[in-house]
């Protein structure tokens, strides 16, 4: 008996056929996310009762009916995912700040939003994640942290593209548009059907953070910046003043473990730290350190120091040993946003086990902020601090960040190699799941050492991350940083004398610009790589020149390049590319009107191939064999579709799915090609794949005009003329324009 969740899905899945909509269309007529609508459809969420509505409404049902079937489920429940929390850990000294808590609470129950200002070490960050903590309740969909670095030394401020893309990547949408325009239009839509308190983190100005903000729903979002964001409508700002002597001196007696509110000596040990609470933490633990030590002597320590702030700071430094001192000041030039002790070690020149301990007593004296156990970070004042220090008193700063950029670079190609991949023959030893996890949590720590590299001139590292992050790449495409490092890597590898691996990363940058739709980039980048490579590289490059030929109506010259790959593979030995070349072959020659030679093409693939390998001759198959042996059609199909669920490969799912319908179209069963072709798009929907959404779109298209679905397939054209004029592709939009 199938079970309340099962039924209820069953009959959204009734109305979405219904409708006779795409999921995209559907969302946007009932208001819904298209990926909300998703989960509701495949299970993963129980929808709230209004969604049903909105759903029963667009297909002019009475929702009544529905009432007890979703009761049950909702009683029942969708196994939830856990909630999202990215936030730093709370302060267990937080002190005061009462009057502005309450404050922000208000504000983001009124208006949803709020941007705290002030000086640097005032507590924003402090305060906005303390918020964060307590109002967690109230958001049941998660806490979401980004810095944004609007002025962290050594950092350029992550540009809006850049930060919605990894905003996205926290709700699970791994391949966001191209588009920043598309990509904020996409953040409100998903925020608005969530409860989520997003914390902004250390924004330049207004225009920074604008197109980052959720619209309408139920969300809250607080930023930081040390400007005042006056020209942010719908914001309002609160602005934090240093302590007062009250809450500092309560502040400074817990740091220091010490029942001292009533000394003499405090006032003047607040006075040098300015209300600041950064700094009245690490005077308290320069303090609690020095039991010996009174108030009024430290407080005369500060005063002989350079500076109010750099005098707190300085003090707690001085409680260091010399090794612990110069770790502080590598820390102030190393790149990236967090660090482990591993990279600590490698920056210090020392064993991961030695420099633990120096790290604990970074953390004890303030200096440093553990983020979670093992992870930690340094505040971008004392950050500054220590960068100027560097500069003054560590002549090996620079060799010291050329170890670091050489460490991810092994780590980066140690886990790579982890990795199955179509590139090599057998992965190594180990737990992919983990290896991808590093490079997710490493992201963005190993795009700033690649840009230290760049800056530093350290063409090995330059040349070699791009392509130890090559499946990373593939199975996350659609990141912002891939083209820029691609280009730097092959002009890198050039300097160094390597032409094969120029060659190489020039491939992988045609392949970066063809998936994004770009197809003259793509083809202008293979070109430059044609030059030098061995065979197995050229066998590779035909390949993908071969593609970009098809794409572009050119199918004999599509062709001609496909069997030299055939030939060049073959005198490799490389049975997987072979497969590659002999389905894609037979793709072409079927689009040629040969569908016999076809058919004996896409066997030979299946043929030669083994696992995954075997999709795309599988589907070629299936295609050529469509009008005449239906059942034997369907069966290859199905299984290209199997092996790409069991490989968990979705842009070989969704392609799949499409060339399912299409097949069914051909057979005359209209109605299951137009519910292929729709699940097509459901998984296209977070890829971001603008080569594959245009085929699919040409073969909804078809098969809508074909069941008399006229205007739903004028709208599929009008997407792919829209499309391919803003890539420039006048072929698919002459196709587009003669089909409407």
């Amino acid at each position: 008996m199938s079970s309340p969740q099962e039924r209820l899905v069953d009959q959204l899945a009734r109305i979405k056929d219904l409708s006779g909509l795409s999921l995209r269309a559907l969302a946007h007529q009932t208001s819904l996310s298209s990926s909300s609508l998703s989960r509701y459809l495949n299970g993963q969420l129980v929808p709230p009762w209004e969604a049903v509505v909105a759903l029963c409404r667009a297909v002019s049902r009475d929702p009544r009916p529905l009432r007890p079937i979703w009761a049950e489920a909702a009683k029942a429940g969708a196994a939830p995912p856990p909630r999202r929390n990215d936030l730093p850990a709370d302060l267990n000294d937080f002190t005061g700040r009462a009057a502005e808590y309450a404050q922000v609470e208000e504000l983001l129950r009124a208006t949803g939003a709020v941007a705290i200002d002030g000086m640097p070490g005032v507590g924003k960050t402090s305060l906005a994640v303390h918020v964060a903590h307590r109002l967690a309740p109230r958001y049941p969909d998660g806490g979401l942290y980004l810095d944004l670095h609007g002025f962290t030394p050594g950092h350029e401020p992550l540009e809006p593209h850049t930060a919605l893309g990894r905003l996205l990547g926290a709700l699970d949408i791994e391949h966001p548009p191209n588009s920043a325009g598309e990509r904020a239009s996409l953040w409100r839509s998903e925020l608005s059907r969530r409860r989520a308190l997003v914390v902004l983190d250390n924004a330049v100005d207004a225009e920074h953070v604008r197109p980052l903000l959720p619209g309408a729903g139920k969300s809250g979002v607080l930023v930081t910046s040390r400007s005042r964001l006056v020209s942010l409508d719908g914001v309002p700002p609160v602005s934090l003043a240093p302590l007062p002597d009250g809450d500092a001196a309560h502040l400074f007696a817990k740091a220091a473990g010490l029942e001292i509110e009533g000394e003499e000596a405090v006032s003047q040990v607040l006075s040098q730290c300015g209300g600041l609470p950064l700094a009245l933490r690490m005077a308290g633990a320069r303090l609690r350190h020095r039991p010996g030590w009174t108030v009024a002597v430290l407080a005369e320590r500060l005063r002989a120091g350079t500076g109010r702030f750099d005098s707190a700071f300085g003090m707690s430094l001085q409680q260091l040993d010399g090794d612990q001192r110069r770790v502080f000041r590598l820390l102030g030039v190393l790149p990236g946003a967090d660090f482990d002790a591993a990279v600590a070690a490698v920056l210090a020149g020392t064993r991961p086990g030695e420099v633990e301990a120096v790290i604990e007593e970074l953390v004890d004296a303030h200096l440093v902020q553990e983020l979670a156990p093992g992870r930690y970070r340094v505040h971008d004042l004392i950050r500054r601090y220590a960068a100027d220090l560097a500069a003054e008193e560590e002549p090996s700063a620079h060799d010291a960040v050329r170890r670091v950029v050489s460490h991810y670079l092994t780590r980066a190609v140690a886990h790579d190699r982890v990795l199955p991949s179509p590139q090599r023959r057998a992965p190594e030893p180990g737990d992919p799941a983990e290896a991808m996890a590093w490079f997710d949590l490493e992201y963005v720590n190993l795009i700033a050492g690649f840009d230290a590299a760049v800056r530093l001139g350290v063409d090995e590292v330059v040349a070699g991350l791009p392509q130890a992050m090559r499946v990373w790449f593939f199975r996350r495409r659609g990141t912002d940083d891939q083209v820029r490092m691609l280009e730097a890597a092959a002009a890198a590898a050039q300097r160094l004398g390597r032409g094969h691996e120029r060659a190489s990363l020039l491939s992988d940058l045609g392949f970066a610009h063809a998936t994004a739709g770009r197809l003259t980039e793509a083809l202008t980048a293979y070109e430059q790589a044609e030059h030098a490579g061995n065979d197995d590289l050229a066998a590779g490059l035909a390949l993908r020149i071969g593609f970009v030929r098809r794409d572009l109506g050119d199918f004999g010259a599509a062709r001609t390049q496909f069997r030299r790959a055939r030939e060049l593979f073959e005198k490799t030995g490389h049975s997987g590319g072979q497969s590659q070349a002999l389905a894609f072959d037979g793709w072409v020659t079927l689009r040629l009107g040969r569908r016999g030679e076809a058919v004996e093409l896409a066997r030979a693939s299946v043929a030669v191939a083994a696992g995954p390998a075997r999709i795309t001759g599988l589907v070629t198959l299936g295609l050529a064999l469509a009008p005449d042996e239906p059942e034997e059609s369907l069966r290859s199909l199905h299984e290209a579709l199997r092996l790409a669920e069991q490989n968990n490969l979705r842009h070989n799912e969704a392609w799949c799915h499409n060339y399912l319908g299409v097949a069914l179209r051909e057979m005359g069963d209209h109605e299951q090609a137009l519910r292929q072709h729709r699940r097509a798009f459901e998984l296209l929907e977070p890829l971001a794949e603008v080569q594959l959404e245009i085929d699919c779109l040409h073969a909804y298209a078809r098969t809508c005009r074909v069941a008399g679905r006229h205007d739903e397939a004028r709208a599929l054209l009008d997407r792919v003329v829209k499309i391919a004029r803003e890539l420039g592709r006048p072929y698919d939009e002459q196709l587009a324009r003669a089909a409407r």
